[in-house]
């Protein structure tokens, strides 16, 4: 079993930046791809970034593509999410996930393990 951390959720208007830390568990998390995703009250889950095992690919919703950065350090056990140009539409819960493979995916249903969440708020 893999243990999933996310941090670093708070409150911020518009125009503001975040980065959102997930910590996972396990000597094997190098070899994971990792993934970011948000559900907003009301709305599904959707894809926000993902990242491979040793940071090479990476991918972004067109939502949030220019002003989000996803990265790793395999040292650390860690992915970074770094939001900077914050709008009210990415108030959302933010989870972090893993796969026990290589590469990075887009979909949900690839990922084994997920967080619980970080709750991001965007004000006007």
């Amino acid at each position: 079993q893999v243990h999933v951390v996310e941090s670093g959720g708070g409150l911020v208007q518009a125009g503001g930046s975040l980065r959102l830390s997930c910590a996972a568990s396990g000597r094997t998390f190098s070899s994971y791809a990792m993934g970011w995703f948000r559900q907003a009250p009301g709305k599904e889950r959707e894809f926000v970034a993902a990242i491979s095992w040793r940071g090479a690919t990476t991918y972004y919703a067109d939502s949030v593509k220019g002003r989000f950065t996803i990265s790793r350090d395999n040292a650390k056990n860690t992915v970074y999410l770094q939001m900077n140009s914050l709008k009210p539409e990415d108030t959302a819960v933010y989870y972090c996930a893993a796969r026990t493979g290589r590469l990075a995916t887009m979909r949900g249903l690839d990922y084994d393990y997920w967080g619980q969440g970080t709750q991001v708020t965007v004000s006007s």
